[in-house]
């Protein structure tokens, strides 16, 4: 059975590594910060709104989301960050991310479980696994459907 599967691959942090399968990837476009309109009382990751094809977008620092020191402020300011417009039956949800890297095909046989122990709290709820590379190194693999389901913005989805 064919287990290969292709995944959008891009930079958390300063050092990590992560994917999203492409199935659930609707588009990637640039977003510049003074596009995304502010909303008050947000947790601090969700960025605000975007116009995206006439509709709206909510944009989240991912980096941020998942623990990181956020890309949206102080000396990590990006003024054009990444955006992966993520799509689970109709919802859509917007993720800002420094950079990306590639779409690269990963079996999905050789990714492992991700055992809390090995990753910051906040990133082990929207984990799938993990892959480890040519450079042994470990790649994330993110969890579409959690991050657009996570209960910080159910209410505004």
């Amino acid at each position: 059975m064919e287990t290969k599967e292709k995944f959008l691959s891009f930079n958390l942090g300063i050092r990590d590594t992560a994917v999203i399968s492409l199935q659930h990837i609707t588009e990637v476009l640039q977003v510049s910060l003074p596009e995304i309109c502010g909303v008050p009382e947000m947790p601090s990751s969700v960025l605000g709104i975007y116009n995206w094809r006439g509709e709206m977008l909510w944009l989240v620092d991912l980096e941020a989301m998942l623990g990181y020191p956020p890309i949206s402020q102080g000396s990590n300011l990006l003024s054009i960050m990444m955006g992966i417009v993520l799509e689970n039956k109709g919802k859509y949800l917007g993720l800002l991310v420094r950079q990306l890297i590639d779409i690269e095909w990963l079996d999905t046989k050789q990714m492992k479980p991700a055992i809390t122990e090995l990753f910051y709290p906040k990133i082990s709820p929207f984990l799938q696994g993990y892959f480890i590379n040519d450079s042994e190194e470990m790649i994330f693999n993110l969890d579409a459907i959690t991050i657009i389901q996570a209960p910080m913005w159910g209410v505004h989805n």
